[in-house]
């Protein structure tokens, strides 16, 4: 039904533009809330809901998926996979972040943290069918939203930095048997090959590269054809990021940063387009891959349009692949130009880096644009794009280590905030036909929603700071707002029942982006703080926003002071662990929980007991909260990271005395 959103970019086309017309450019201003619901339990919502024959269905983190009435915000069912049960250790590479859910004959389907596709009954929440994607211990995760057609779900999976090969899949929707599974990076050729795409992309690698497994995860992006039936596929980074290390500095590296068209009967390749040949900053391909119909120089042309975090806009050739036109859409320094002729990149002299180096890049590892979705306005023919502008240093560690379960970067980055409009993301109004910006909203927050595009003519997007807002779709002006008291990262849908059209988004900041984001550290987000909810509005919308609390301020908990003695060699062993064994990740970079993924360690009482805290992290005495046993960490290990919190929480209470600031 035309009124109903039942896929994650609305259809197959992944436009996520609405046909709902009576929310528009001058009735706008009236949106009111029209009901609310709020989620306790929940870390962050991250997810595009869906919303079929009344019923809105959205994921939380844990891949927690809930039903709500879509009128009246009534919650009906909830189903939670307990991935904690399955795979205690796996979870840590979860980043308590699952972006979506797909719909198909009366089914749900929801990728779990531990390595699960589950199909569930819409109506009732009860599980149809499990099956498992990848044996437990494997160095992968799902967070991203499977998609749903012809009878068929498909599926890939996350966690290229802990040492994995990448693939996607196809399962049968009613039974849950796996139909076919492509690889996206060859393995070990002694061990033979899957079919000629992986004879042909293991010719693009070099040494010993299935010893760190390649990398080339899809996590997000997946596009379905109906009329060419294609199923176009985003894949990853590689692993380790230093190609030096991962292929003797030689070789592009198939199919690492690529956008794949397979048969999404049998998935057979098809073609393929490499954004990033020899894939070296973490740049990757996952991001949503749009379909449109376009006027170009004088033709019709389906193609493909996509925003991959490098920096350049492409367009592609549907049915072939064919390069069409590529040009920077935010800060780009790695390459000068993409070469029409070869599709190749120019990349700037000396880009690479070399041991003794450090250089700084645009776009950082973050991307001049990451998963969240961009829409498509085919009336206007313009691409909204959630932008950031972020570099980052680079530079190579003396020795590389890799070891299982811990990140394999193989290439130090740092993120900086030296220039003007570093550090700050923008809504960008692109043409894909004229390669050129229409309109750009600049400085705003540096993480922000996905983009909601409406045949009203008005553009919707969430922001970190907590603003839901519209825009003139045609200059960008905004035309309403709303404060949500909470960070969105998630994408509006839009609806419509009873004659009412709603626009309907989650709010909850938090997952990945945490890790390291120095410009949320004002915001003040807490670990399971108020205002993590689902928000409807309507014209007719006559809702109060419950009241939600100003988050407490970060409060360290005291140690003892002169009684603890600090061994700063042990602290600084622990650090290294802390940012590799996937803590930082949660509790966020130099034990400073920006994003509310997981509480902030100094402010917890754990600390006050070696004991205490060695249950929690090697015995997994917390684990039904999500929290992950590392029973993998040698004692030593245990106590250097132990050390470190300890360290880092007496020097966030000498600044708070420096500071004059009483700690209650």
């Amino acid at each position: 039904m035309a009124s109903d959103w039942p896929s994650y970019g609305l259809d197959y086309t992944e436009q996520r533009h609405s046909p709902l017309t009576q929310i528009k450019k001058n009735t706008v201003s009236d949106l009111g809330l029209a009901w609310t619901l709020d989620v306790p339990d929940a870390v962050s919502l991250l997810s595009t809901p869906l919303m079929v024959d009344g019923i809105l269905y959205f994921s939380a983190d844990r891949a927690i998926v809930h039903a709500v009435n879509a009128r009246s915000g009534e919650l009906l069912w909830t189903y939670d996979p307990k991935s904690w049960r399955h795979s205690p250790r796996s979870i840590a590479i979860s980043f308590n972040t699952n972006r979506g859910i797909a719909y198909l004959d009366e089914k749900l389907f929801v990728g779990t943290p531990d390595g699960r596709l589950v199909a569930l009954d819409s109506e009732t929440g009860k599980v149809v069918w499990a099956s498992r994607a990848f044996p437990i211990g494997e160095r992968k995760t799902i967070n991203g939203a499977p998609r749903a057609a012809d009878g068929k779900v498909f599926i890939g999976n996350s966690g290229a930095e802990f040492g994995t090969r990448g693939f996607v899949e196809a399962y049968d929707a009613e039974t849950g048997d796996r139909i076919w599974r492509f690889y996206t990076v060859p393995g070990n050729p002694a061990d033979g090959f899957e079919n000629s795409a992986m004879e042909m992309a293991a010719k693009t690698w070099h040494g010993r590269w299935w010893k760190h497994f390649g990398g080339g995860t899809v996590w997000n992006a997946l596009t379905y054809d109906p009329k060419l039936d294609l199923l176009f596929v985003g894949v990853g980074n590689g692993d380790p990021w230093d190609r030096d290390v991962r292929s003797e500095g030689k070789g592009d590296n198939l199919f690492l940063a690529s956008i794949l068209a397979l048969r999404a009967d049998t998935g057979e390749y098809v073609w393929h387009y490499q954004v990033n040949p020899g894939e070296q900053w973490d740049y990757k391909a996952t991001m949503d891959i749009v379909m449109a119909t376009l006027e170009i120089e004088g033709r019709t042309r389906d193609v493909l349009l996509q925003a991959p975090t490098n920096g350049f806009f492409y367009v592609l050739d549907r049915a072939t692949g064919e390069l069409i036109s590529a040009e920077k859409y935010e800060k780009a320094t790695w390459a000068d130009r993409i070469d029409m002729k070869t599709g190749r990149p120019v990349e700037t002299p000396g880009v690479r880096v070399k041991p003794g180096e450090r250089k700084l890049i645009y776009p950082s590892t973050y991307g001049a644009h990451n998963w969240q979705p961009m829409s498509f306005n085919p009336n206007l023919g313009l691409v909204f794009i959630p932008t950031i502008r972020q570099g980052a240093y680079h530079s190579k560690p003396p020795t590389y280590v890799a070891r299982d379960n811990f990140f394999t970067i193989g290439i130090i980055t740092e993120l900086t905030n030296t220039e003007p409009l570093d550090g700050t993301g923008a809504l960008l109004a692109w043409d894909p036909v004229l390669q050129k910006s229409r309109w750009k909203i600049e400085d705003l927050p540096i993480w922000n929603g996905g983009t909601l595009s409406t045949a009203g003519g008005v553009v919707f997007q969430g922001r970190g700071d907590g603003v839901f807002a519209a825009h003139d779709a045609s200059s960008g002006d905004q035309l309403w707002s709303f404060d949500a008291k909470r960070g969105i990262t998630a994408a509006p849908i839009s609806y419509e029942l009873d004659g009412i059209q709603y626009v309907t988004v989650l709010a909850g900041w938090g997952g990945l982006a945490s890790f390291g984001l120095e410009p949320f550290r004002e915001h003040g987000w807490r670990y399971k703080g108020d205002g993590i909810r689902v928000l409807s509005f309507s014209l007719k919308g006559d809702h109060q926003l419950p009241k939600t609390s100003a988050p407490a301020p970060f409060a360290p908990i005291e140690l003892g002071g002169n009684e603890i003695e600090i061994d700063d060699d042990l602290a600084f062993e622990g650090y290294v662990l802390y940012h590799q064994a996937s803590c930082a990740i949660c509790h966020g970079s130099d034990a400073h929980s920006v994003g509310a993924a997981a509480p902030d360690l100094r402010e917890s009482r754990t600390l006050l007991n070696y004991s205490t805290f060695r249950s929690i992290v090697v015995e997994g005495a917390l684990l039904e909260k999500n929290m992950p046993l590392f029973d993998d960490l040698r004692e030593s290990e245990v106590q250097a990271i132990y050390e470190y919190l300890l360290q880092q929480t007496m020097v966030a209470n000498d600044a708070l005395t420096s500071a004059g600031v009483k700690n209650n």
